[in-house]
């Protein structure tokens, strides 16, 4: 398991997948579709567990400018400065079980054996 550092917070529009992991690949094509500016920008997967437990999924980009996401007509979230858990994943690979695996290796909370909030609020990959 590695860490990415954040040193400052990222301002990102995202498109949340309905089902995880099933409809990972989906938000993230519906992502792109809406974005048309490719270049100066950070692409990131989100994952959290609910207060249900269940894991909830986002496929996420930087604003280039503020208020972008409005113009969009899509959803923000802040992706606070900080450390966060990472498991590399290959860009080209398409089996969604391998996301799904190394996601909830990242949620669980080993002192009680179950996907959790903690040790951290949010995972996040890079995509490069």
């Amino acid at each position: 398991m590695q860490q990415f550092n954040f040193k400052e917070g990222k301002n990102l529009m995202y498109v949340a997948a309905r089902a995880f992991p099933d409809d990972i690949f989906l938000a993230h094509q519906e992502l792109h579709s809406l974005v048309r500016v490719k270049t100066n920008r950070e692409y990131f997967g989100i994952a959290f567990a609910d207060k249900n437990g269940k894991i909830q999924y986002k496929a996420a980009v930087t604003e280039i400018f503020k208020g972008e996401a409005a113009v969009l007509g899509m959803e923000t979230c802040l992706l606070k400065k900080g450390n966060y858990p990472s498991i590399s994943i290959p860009s080209t690979n398409t089996d969604v079980s391998e996301a799904e695996k190394s996601f909830i290796i990242l949620l669980i909370d080993p002192s009680k054996n179950n996907i959790n909030v903690t040790p951290w609020d949010r995972t996040a990959e890079i995509f490069k």
